[in-house]
């Protein structure tokens, strides 16, 4: 008989109990069950949204929807500010300082930047179709240029159809109403499910999958905006449709979003448009391969993606609140449960996904299984460190991830242009999943070290006293 001590049971108990009593933890781990129990199901029907598109167009058609739902989504990202987090920071600041006419005043200017700059970019994403066309969709097989400009235009209509849900989102999670973006998520979901099954089921082509995926997307902005509007009461107040608060630190708001924007817009050339580069370099066929595989990461990431959603405003809050020790909890926690969850990928990946790609329609999709192995790599670090950018933005530093996520994204980029074409895809994916790792480290690294000072100068600062 061993010792009581080393019983495993008795020693986890602690931790156990450490655990399930943090607070702070606890609401996070809720929150994102909401997220997750609807992400979980929706992830289900995207990943056989994408079995279906995959199998019903083949590598060539599946890569041109992919880039041209890819240009659609960089023209909108390139012009957007990132209002969930400029609203999530500043009007969740003045809330939590019970200033709701300025938290007001933060929600109206950011609806208003975000409705000017989705039209605007609608206007460029339409004219600028022919062109983006010419330089990214190169198939070679049915789907001539002019058919394809007409299909991104269609498709752009998204841009309008979520013309305020970055500002609809921030209140939403300010609010913590994480239940009704679940619901919304998953009614999308649904609804899309249904279109592309029957879509399968009559053999039809690329418009009538563009089709099902925008209607999803009217479901989500529409959905999004109708549920904060009518929670705007109650997490405001009765009178804040008559609130005039004016802003004393506009500059400080202004400078804020460019950083976001610039950050946004440094991750759509370097990680975001990988789908684009490969048929820039390669074929729409090749990029369809790697969209397969970019298709596997994006349900790796899935249970992880809503900690981003709903850590955020927490962090934001704890250091509003200088309570370093219940901030490192829960950046500790959070980081174990990720961990936990990529290493099950991974097994998954290694012993699994070779099996699973030879049976899906005769192995037709076996080549991207190098992509997904290199891929992983990158990806499961951004999957264990999730928190390392929005921790930099609650500690006042918006400038040095973008900084880092420049100067390793050049590199990325310059390599890009030099060994993609004569090395293929495989040299594509493996830049990618270097830039992922390299800078998320070192984010990482200044985040905890600019955590640290703050704590020891509030400690000293007690001290003092």
């Amino acid at each position: 008989m061993g010792k009581s001590g080393s019983n495993p049971v008795r020693l986890l108990s602690p931790i156990w109990r450490a655990w399930t009593q943090d607070q702070l933890f606890r609401k996070v781990l809720r929150n994102t069950g909401y997220l997750f129990s609807s992400n979980s199901i929706s992830a289900g029907l995207s990943s056989l949204q994408g079995i279906l598109a995959a199998l019903l167009l083949g590598p060539d058609g599946y890569g041109t929807l992919g880039i041209v739902v890819g240009i659609v989504t960089n023209v909108n990202r390139l012009l957007s500010f990132r209002m969930t987090e400029v609203v999530i920071k500043y009007a969740g600041q003045f809330l939590a300082n019970d200033e709701r006419e300025k938290a007001v005043a933060v929600v109206k200017m950011a609806a208003v930047v975000e409705a000017i700059t989705s039209i605007c970019a609608y206007l460029i994403l339409y004219f600028g179709a022919p062109l983006a066309g010419k330089y990214f969709l190169k198939s070679p097989g049915e789907y001539s240029l002019l058919v394809s400009v007409g299909w991104i235009r269609f498709y752009g209509l998204i841009i309008l159809a979520n013309i305020l849900t970055e500002t609809s989102t921030a209140v939403l999670n300010i609010g913590g109403y994480f239940r009704i973006q679940a619901g919304i998520n998953l009614a999308q979901s649904v609804i899309v499910m249904v279109l592309i099954v029957f879509a399968y089921w009559i053999k039809a082509d690329i418009f009538v999958v563009l089709t099902s995926y925008l209607l999803g997307k009217f479901v989500i902005g529409f959905g999004t905006l109708l549920a904060a509007f009518t929670k705007m009461k109650s997490i405001f107040g009765s009178a804040w449709l008559r609130y005039r608060g004016r802003l004393a630190n506009t500059a400080e708001l202004i400078k804020f979003a460019i950083s976001t924007n610039l950050s946004g817009t440094i991750n759509l050339i370097i990680r975001d448009s990988e789908v684009l580069w490969v048929g820039f370099f390669l074929s729409t066929e090749v990029a369809g391969y790697y969209k397969f595989a970019l298709a596997v990461m994006n349900v790796i990431l899935m249970p992880i993606t809503p900690f981003i959603s709903t850590t955020y405003p927490e962090i934001n809050q704890a250091v509003a609140q200088k309570n370093w020790n219940m901030l490192k909890n829960l950046l500790k926690r959070t980081t174990i449960v990720a961990g936990v969850w990529t290493g099950v990928c991974g097994l998954g990946i290694v012993f699994a996904a070779p099996w699973l790609l030879s049976w899906l329609k005769g192995g037709v999709y076996l080549p991207s299984y190098p992509l997904i192995l290199v891929l992983f790599a990158g990806f499961g670090v951004a999957n264990l460190f999730f928190w390392n950018r929005n921790l930099l933005l609650a500690l006042n530093q918006p400038q040095y991830p973008l900084r880092v996520t420049f100067f390793v994204g050049l590199v990325k980029t310059v390599l890009m242009f030099l060994i993609v074409r004569p090395w293929g895809v495989l040299a594509q994916a493996g830049l990618l999943s270097a830039y992922l790792a390299v800078s998320i480290i070192i984010i990482v690294v200044q985040g905890v070290k600019k955590l640290r000072e703050h704590a020891f100068v509030t400690v000293q600062g007690v001290s003092s006293l």
